[in-house]
């Protein structure tokens, strides 16, 4: 048996045993879209979380969760006579086919950046009227301004060098540290807001993830704390009690491992 005879196998077992699932179990019987919603948010965390972790062995088993997910809607939406999982599947075929006209058509691109513009483009003559419709509004802040930055960028709304970036973001920090020294509090937090848009911007003319790089801190930053309160436990001593220039000694420590 081929590589494709064995993954579509797999794939129609995994659609048996939701069919089974659905009609014999009470709990999977009781789950509609709504339930599964706030499941499938936190799932697709947990495979970011492996993602940036670098863990092969986790992120295939966050992919079979994610997987379940996908089937477990399309199972729903068949009951109610709206689409399963072939039309699922066909309309992301098709959608890839129309968007890739320099693969499936005549269409000729140099480069990335083409493939982007085109696919806004025909985003566009599909009938959205923005090129920001696609972004969710439900996105975390730091990921829509990203996406929503990537997305004006695919039609031509962008800087041309990542030094009028940087340029543009001294000024967004100098009118940031105005608004301080006048203490405005809403028009401190709105500059604010501002910085970290422009520091976005700059991090994706620097080809960062944004996200991913403030991730990596957020982890960095526990790995260390954690070290820190391991240690004022084997002192017998609360964090509380110690100075700072105590608690200094062994954060150094933790930056070393």
């Amino acid at each position: 048996m081929n590589s494709r005879e064995k993954q579509l196998q797999a794939f129609d077992r995994l659609l048996t045993i939701m069919d089974e699932l659905r009609e014999q179990c009470p709990w999977d019987r009781k789950q509609t879209m709504q339930t599964l919603r706030h499941l499938t948010i936190e799932e697709t965390y947990e495979l970011g979380d492996a993602i940036l972790d670098n863990d092969l062995e986790e992120v295939k088993k966050e992919l079979g969760d994610v997987l379940l997910h996908i089937v477990f809607y399309a199972k729903i939406g068949s009951e109610k006579d709206s689409f399963d999982i072939a039309d699922v599947a066909n309309s992301i075929c098709d959608k890839l086919i129309d968007r890739h006209p320099h693969i499936y058509g005549d269409v000729e691109v140099k480069d990335e950046e083409e493939v982007k513009k085109n696919w806004e483009n025909l985003k566009l003559k599909e009938g959205k009227e923005s090129v920001l419709e696609g972004v969710p509004i439900s996105l975390p802040a730091l990921v829509k301004a990203n996406r929503i930055q990537d997305k004006v960028a695919g039609v031509g709304f962008d800087w041309e060098e990542p030094e009028q970036v940087w340029e543009k973001l001294q000024e967004e920090l100098n009118e940031f540290q105005n608004e301080i020294k006048v203490g405005n509090q809403d028009q401190i937090e709105a500059e604010f807001g501002d910085v970290m848009f422009s520091m976005i911007n700059y991090a994706r003319f620097l080809k960062i993830n944004p996200e991913n790089a403030l991730e990596r801190t957020n982890k960095k930053f526990i790995k260390r704390f954690q070290y820190l309160e391991k240690k004022s436990k084997e002192l017998s001593k609360s964090l509380k009690d110690m100075t700072l220039a105590e608690m200094d000694v062994f954060w150094e420590e933790a930056k070393k491992l």
